[in-house]
């Protein structure tokens, strides 16, 4: 069959031939629901903005905060009182007229992106499963489960960790005693929304290695050939994403992100079993 009839005639789950244009009309419509299910809840989180921002957003930049509480424990725990926060020096303000007004639009858009990503990335992969083999289906069981899992584990982790340690740094870092921080209320939700998401976005690393050693890019031995090396990888960039120069909020960061590595190094060896398994069968039994 040529290339371009293939290309314009496939397939959809009942069996029925698809061409491209309808190929094109179904992704749309995925998109269009997708895109529907983040304004939705978007409008929701816009009808509770005040709670959102007082309980959600602005939470990280009070002392009382669940991970400063948690950190003053610690710092009891192992007699290392600089680990605990107990102050906060910075004030946030709205400089513009509109300020206030245009972040909580852009913090509800930004709720409704969370809080519809399952639904969204479910309607993403509906459109993208009918494409893919028996063996990869298969093996793809349950992506729409792992990948939510995986986002706001993600999610949380920046939120409850990363956020806290970067804002209590960049509060109380001053080049003199005279600077006031005085941080706009733009930039601090900026800063709030960049690491939560990056996080979530960071913690799909499994599913990454998963497609890559489906394709033959990685394999279970090469990661483990370079473990030492990804420790290294891990720590600095653990350095980046964690401005406190203390070693144990780095340490907080890092074990999230090797634990992720030793699940991606488990997940492309059961790649790679099935793989040799499926070879095994189609070579037949030996004479």
């Amino acid at each position: 069959m040529p290339l371009d009839q293939d290309l314009d005639n496939t397939e959809d789950d009942s069996g029925e031939e698809m061409s491209f244009l309808s190929h094109l009309e179904e992704l749309r419509w995925h998109v269009i629901r997708a895109a529907g299910s983040i304004l939705v809840f978007a409008i929701i989180a816009f009808a509770y903005i005040e709670e959102l921002y007082h309980y959600v957003i602005i939470a990280p930049s009070r002392p009382e905060f669940w991970t400063y509480r948690m950190l003053c424990l610690l710092a009891d725990k192992v007699k290392y009182d600089e680990l605990c926060i107990k102050a906060l020096n910075f004030e946030l303000q709205a400089i513009g007229v509109g300020d206030q007004f245009t972040m909580s639009m852009t913090s509800s858009v930004i709720a409704g992106l969370v809080f519809a990503f399952p639904y969204a990335f479910w309607e993403i992969w509906r459109f993208i499963k009918p494409g893919l083999k028996p063996s990869e289906r298969r093996s793809a069981r349950g992506a729409v489960f792992y990948v939510t899992f995986l986002f706001f584990s993600g999610v949380l982790f920046g939120y409850y960790i990363v956020t806290p340690l970067a804002i209590n740094f960049l509060a109380n870092f001053t080049l003199d005693p005279a600077i006031i921080n005085e941080f706009s209320i733009g930039s601090y939700i900026s800063l709030v929304a960049t690491l939560t998401l990056a996080c979530g976005i960071a913690f799909q690393l499994p599913v990454v290695v998963f497609v890559l050693s489906k394709v033959g890019i990685l394999t279970p031995a090469f990661m483990r050939e370079y473990r030492k090396h990804s420790i290294i990888v891990i720590l600095i960039v653990a350095a980046i994403i964690t401005p406190s120069p203390d070693i144990y909020s780095q340490i907080l960061v890092a074990i999230p992100l090797f634990l992720l590595f030793e699940i991606s190094i488990l997940v492309s060896g059961r790649v790679e079993k099935e793989r040799l398994r499926e070879e095994k069968n189609l070579q037949g039994p030996v004479e």
